[in-house]
């Protein structure tokens, strides 16, 4: 019988056999962790607005003809593109503002609850 040659570093004793007398079975890989962090949360962000910026800027090229716009006694002549992006900025605006006070409300809540726990 002849024997390969086997590299350095390795050994050639086989696994003991299990209690049933069967050779125990490999030992799963291990299991690769998803590594998310703020940094790459960021990097996600920024892509998405970077294809968000490219989708209003051909929005924009797309529609610049001029419109009449008249709001609370404000008369004014803007490209139709610019009128709805403004639009889109202040309920951005306005919705934020809601998500604020929302939250606001919730850690004002917390910390009442936190107090009175801490009293009784």
């Amino acid at each position: 019988m002849t024997e390969t040659p086997v590299p350095p570093g390795t050994t050639t004793t086989a696994p003991p056999p299990s209690a049933n007398g069967s050779k125990p079975s490999a030992p799963p890989p291990p299991r690769r962790r998803s590594t998310h962090t703020r940094i790459s949360g960021l990097r996600t962000g920024l892509i998405a607005a970077v294809l968000v910026l490219i989708v209003v800027m051909i929005f924009i090229i797309q529609n610049t003809h001029a419109v009449n716009i008249s709001f609370l006694g404000a008369h004014l002549h803007l490209s139709l593109a610019v009128a709805l992006l403004l639009a889109a900025i202040a309920g951005a605006l306005v919705m934020a503002a809601a998500g604020t006070a929302r939250i606001t409300q919730l850690r004002q809540h917390m910390r009442r609850d936190r107090h009175n726990s801490q009293v009784s």
